[in-house]
């Protein structure tokens, strides 16, 4: 069996040390703050009424959305609740952000990528009675935008926003699955199949067959094939995927561009 495996990936890793053993340069990415980067995602569209007397029908009340509710809060620096989390993601999907972006899929809305505590503004360090406020970021797959957005839990407004290209924080649970998805069905991942149909006698078909551990990728010119070039302004991982109940799968040498969908094998010396 040990022989049969070499065949395919090169060979299948037993253990977590492959997780740290990747040669190509990964980036290490602290999601942004409170930035002073202009506002580019407060902004929604208001759709224009019909003018009356034109033949065409006026147009409808306009519908306000009702705040999301409270649910269960914190105090001071207490972690975020589940009802706090949930809320400001809401309080921080604006219009254009729920209609213009896409995530991870294509489907219409940003990626969430992470929501956690903002520090305290300067002044109210030595405040107890501080308003709690929540950083949530989105990654936007329409045109490769990390948005950071800081909401006050106390009066629900979005304080800062801000958005960046070139900043690639680690990826989520979905983003590794999409990433795995798009290997399994690629041509480059028939190593990883015959692998996977070696160690465990099944075909594999879907990435909830694997776990999956993710490293984001970042093109170093010349040290992998010009189609990922891209890769640090479009949104690129390496996989390292483990057999459930079994063990790791070498597939280091692939890059997968989760921005254009797309699969390609790094250039070994």
């Amino acid at each position: 069996m040990r022989r049969a495996l070499h065949r395919h990936l090169g060979k299948i890793v037993a253990g977590a040390a492959i997780a740290v053993a990747g040669t190509a340069v990964m980036a290490a990415v602290t999601l942004p703050g409170q930035a002073d980067a202009d506002d580019t995602a407060t902004g929604g569209q208001t759709a224009g009424a019909s003018v009356p007397g034109q033949g065409q029908a006026a147009a409808p009340p306009a519908v306000v959305e009702e705040a999301p509710p409270e649910g269960e809060t914190g105090t001071g620096g207490d972690p975020l609740t589940e009802d706090e989390t949930e809320r400001v993601v809401d309080l921080a999907l604006n219009r254009q952000l729920r209609t213009a972006a896409e995530d991870v899929e294509g489907d219409r809305g940003p990626q969430r990528l992470g929501v956690e505590l903002a520090e305290p503004e300067p002044g109210e360090l030595d405040t107890q009675d501080a308003p709690r406020r929540a950083d949530v970021t989105f990654y936007d797959y329409a045109d490769d935008t990390l948005v950071t957005r800081t909401v006050n839990l106390d009066t629900g407004d979005v304080e800062h926003s801000a958005s960046q290209r070139g900043v690639q924080p680690p990826a989520t649970r979905e983003e590794n699955t999409e990433a795995a998805r798009l290997l399994i069905a690629d041509p480059l991942g028939a190593g990883l199949r015959a692998d996977y149909r070696d160690a465990t006698g099944k075909e594999l078909t879907s990435p909830d067959q694997l776990l999956l551990n993710a490293m984001v990728y970042k093109a170093t010119p010349g040290a992998q094939p010009a189609v990922l070039d891209d890769c640090g302004t479009h949104r690129c991982v390496r996989l390292f995927p483990k057999v459930r109940n079994g063990p790791w799968i070498d597939a280091r040498d692939f890059v997968i561009d989760l921005s254009a969908h797309r699969v390609a094998r790094l250039n070994r010396d």
